[in-house]
């Protein structure tokens, strides 16, 4: 039995909708990682007063300190949403971050802010950070590619409200990520804010003020879950999984989904998900609106009977690391053959065998499923830079051992 962190991408949104408010207020939170700090102290560096104690974060709302920097760390949401809230406050902020991030794209949003009062600079050549943001973003006609990143949207909606225009926001295209943006809405109306959607345009009214209620509670990470899903599922053991909203807007709750698809027996009970040993079968799995889930899918696809496809991946090139290529070499490494195309990946099942190293490439959902793929080989199998786990799910080789796995740090 094991119960997963509360969901990293909800904490995002709900503890910067406490800071955008106006009197203190407290958001409980059972466990921090390392992108929730970047989102706490970049929130701090703007004027918030943000501590964690006690299995929540305590907030004093932002009272403004201009010229701030703020340090995402490696975190792409911190960021992407930051920018946008940053603006809205006239902030006039210096953007830095680490590993990554510094490379990953944000000229679509800076485009868009840049023709409502905001003018940027980049501080190194041919590299998005630093990034020195000047001016205060005024409302109006936006629109933005719906096949770049949900995040530039949804830093967006955050920010909209603060400015005294009203604005409107248009979507060209497929929105990918769909239910991130659906996460924001209802992170948002959760604290009063007014957004009217009308298919891929949203009306926002400007001069609204956050207000977020007392008792809010971040619910769990399907994310995270789904490490132990996949775990039960190829495994020789059942997993029980605690603590998750079988109804939460979280697109990854679609694990289940997927996995089903593949021939997987879950139960699925108000207080617990069983994830059942099944004999699992090849599928292809659009992944559109569910990313992340790739890295730990190909461990359920490598021990699949027959080939598994993902489609609509391309995105995951610019992730913490270009997650195409960096499952295409743990497969590799497990003795999975897979290849890469340009907005998909193909794994086909087979026999897993112990690696003498796995190289993570300092992605924290790569550390996780390589994890959990070294279950299935004999013998021992050597992860370098496991560590990096920590960026969203600290404690995951405790509640592996947990569950039965055994772990030995060099």
């Amino acid at each position: 039995m094991v119960t997963p962190p509360p969901s990293k991408s909800q904490a995002h949104r709900l503890l910067i909708c406490a800071a955008l408010g106006k009197k203190p207020c407290v958001v409980a939170c059972d466990a921090l990682n390392d992108d929730l700090v970047a989102t706490m102290n970049s929130l701090n560096a703007l004027g918030a007063d943000i501590k964690y104690h006690g299995g929540a974060f305590v907030v004093k709302p932002v009272n403004l300190k201009k010229g701030g920097i703020l340090d995402c760390g490696e975190s792409g949401s911190t960021l992407r949403f930051l920018i946008s809230v940053a603006a809205a406050l006239g902030a006039d902020a210096t953007f830095v971050g680490r590993g990554k991030l510094p490379c990953r794209p944000n000229s679509a949003l800076c485009n868009a802010l840049g023709s409502h009062g905001m003018t940027f600079e980049h501080t190194q050549p041919g590299m998005e950070l630093p990034l020195v943001c000047k001016g205060t973003l005024q409302g109006g006609e936006f629109t933005l590619p719906g096949d770049l990143s949900s995040q530039y949207l949804t830093g967006l909606l955050m920010a909209l409200p603060l400015v005294s225009q009203n604005s409107r926001v248009q979507v060209d295209g497929v929105l990918t990520s769909a239910p991130y943006v659906g996460m924001t809405l209802d992170a948002v109306r959760s604290a009063g804010i007014e957004i009217v959607q009308d298919k891929n345009i949203y009306y926002i009214r400007g001069n609204q003020c956050y207000d977020l209620p007392p008792g809010t509670i971040v619910e769990g990470d399907w994310s995270s879950a789904a490490f132990w899903i996949v775990a039960g599922v190829v495994g020789k053991s059942p997993v029980k999984v605690c603590g998750m909203n079988r109804h939460s807007l979280q697109g990854d709750r679609h694990v289940i989904e997927h996995l089903r698809k593949m021939g997987a027996y879950i139960e699925v009970a108000d207080d617990a998900i069983v994830a059942m040993p099944s004999q699992l079968f090849g599928a292809e799995l659009d992944c559109a609106d569910t990313p992340d889930l790739v890295p730990i899918l190909c461990v359920a696809a490598a021990a699949a009977d027959g080939t598994t496809l993902f489609t609509n991946v391309g995105r995951l090139r610019y992730k913490e690391s270009d997650r195409l290529a960096a499952m295409n070499k743990v497969l590799a490494a497990f003795g999975i053959s897979s290849s890469v195309g340009d907005d998909t990946l193909t794994v086909h099942g087979g026999t897993v065998t112990a690696a003498e190293n796995v190289e993570t490439f300092g992605d924290h959902r790569i550390a996780m499923s390589s994890a959990v793929l070294a279950t299935l080989a004999h013998g021992e199998t050597k992860i370098s830079g496991a560590e990096c786990v920590a960026k969203s799910y600290p404690r995951f080789f405790d509640d592996y051992v947990s569950l039965g796995g055994y772990v030995e740090n060099i």
